[in-house]
């Protein structure tokens, strides 16, 4: 019955990810026909500040919540926790605009600038990209895959489509394909919340009984993964925003559209495993069953490490190929940025595993220093790179950074170490990565 379960949810994992998968790289293969790298880079600057809202003010307490789930013995304890989880990352979300809004304002108003309405639909994503997240990754906590998986698949398939009808219906401009990426969300996001409405209206019925001792846990859990989550996207978009500072957002919009791809493909393999192997993982070390968890952690990384030796080799025989499948001909300069791209995204989800047995233990702060160590490697090596090799220089940094952040999860979780898996059953201070997506 467990394996029965374990393949089901891997299958539908698979087919989330895979259908998310299709959707991005049609839609991203039109929207490069429909707008120039011009366009597309601030496209991708403005979708990075969105990230960065998610992941700094609404990611760290999504996760608490889906390493918490294991831990509640029944509905009433699970609905508490969505309460909490929910409110935090409401009042968080809500603060995380605030500050967008009044960046935008100045800014606009300091350099006369007319991108003020890019800064507010961008608030607008934020808020409909961490609605996605909390349900998409409870979810999965749940161990419903099939729900979470068609979630994302809707929503994955709406961003392009209605992007793509706006920038032909009104134009090809930033503010279009943003406003596109946000009101698909909403769609998506809407459609979900009323299918999921009776169980929601049920979990309203129940006061939480242990609301401040949950909200202390989910804090407690949280709280380092706030600054980890930053460095966590210096490490993973940083990039492009010293290429614009440094270059022009045409080379952006060209490093964007190729890394986002490369990415994408490597992401969405890792995040079948993630989905299938975390779960079942973060379960048996509640439970205290540390052999049985510590078989889980070996299949996964053995599988991190095939998918990414796979990948990167079939990358280097296939990228002008790729390039031409993919991407409009105007793209096609960045073809030679696919590699290293393609080995920093194989070294991000090797990283990514081998840091697993912090998660498990709630050891979030020590997580932080693995994390750190990837960004400060990422600040460095960036802006080297860049003066000495150009664009090429930004991909070739990726291996480099992402490197150094698996070699320091490596140390500080000793994931081949049973006695360290069991080691981190002690009550410490407090997520899960992501992602995504």
């Amino acid at each position: 019955m467990v394996n029965k379960r374990f393949f089901n949810d891997a299958l539908w994992a698979v087919c989330g990810q895979l259908g998310s998968a299709i959707a991005l790289l049609a839609g991203t293969r039109i929207l490069t026909e429909l707008v120039s790298p011009e366009i597309y880079g601030p496209v991708a600057l403005f979708n990075g500040f969105g990230a960065l809202g998610v992941t700094l003010f609404a990611y760290p307490f999504i996760c608490a919540g889906m390493r918490l789930l294991p831990e509640c013995l029944n509905k009433r304890e699970r609905s508490d926790l969505y309460r909490v989880v929910s409110g935090l990352t409401a009042r968080s979300t809500g603060l995380a605009i605030a500050i967008l809004a009044v960046a935008g304002g100045i800014y606009a108003y300091a350099a006369e600038s007319d991108e003020a309405g890019l800064f507010a639909v961008s608030g607008f994503l934020l808020a409909a990209t961490v609605r996605r997240e909390l349900g998409v990754q409870l979810l999965i906590g749940e161990r419903r895959q099939r729900e979470a998986s068609l979630w994302q698949t809707s929503d994955s398939l709406l961003r392009p489509l209605l992007a793509i009808l706006l920038v032909w219906l009104v134009g090809a401009q930033a503010v279009w394909v943003l406003l596109g990426y946000a009101l698909a969300s909403v769609a998506a996001n809407t459609a979900w919340s009323l299918f999921h409405r009776r169980q929601a209206e049920q979990s309203l019925r129940h006061r939480p009984t242990y609301a401040l001792s949950i909200k202390h846990d989910v804090w407690a859990y949280a709280l380092p993964l706030i600054p980890m989550e930053l460095l966590l996207w210096v490490s993973g978009l940083g990039d492009r925003y010293v290429i614009g500072y440094l270059m022009t957002a045409t080379q952006v919009g060209l490093y964007a559209a190729t890394y986002t791809l490369i990415n994408e493909a490597f992401n969405r393999s890792a995040m079948v495993l993630l989905r299938s192997f975390q779960p079942v993982y973060f379960r048996h070390c509640s439970m205290k069953q540390m052999k049985q968890g510590f078989n889980i952690l070996m299949i996964w990384i053995i599988s991190v490490i095939a998918m990414g030796i796979i990948g990167v080799l079939a990358l280097v025989a296939t990228k002008d190929w790729v390039a031409s499948i993919l991407l409009s001909k105007a793209y096609h300069s960045a073809v030679a940025l696919m590699p290293a791209i393609a080995i920093g995204c194989a070294l991000q989800a090797l990283g990514t595993v081998l840091a697993q047995p912090l998660l498990a233990a709630k050891r979030t702060r020590a997580l932080l220093i693995g994390r750190a160590c990837g960004a400060l490697a990422a600040v460095v090596s960036i802006p080297i790179m860049l003066k000495l090799y150009g664009l090429q220089g930004a991909a070739i940094a990726n291996p480099i950074y992402f490197c150094v952040e698996a070699l320091a999860m490596a140390l500080l979780a000793k994931p081949w170490q049973l006695t360290g898996v069991e080691a981190t059953d002690a009550p410490c201070l407090s997520a899960e990565e992501a992602t995504a997506g």
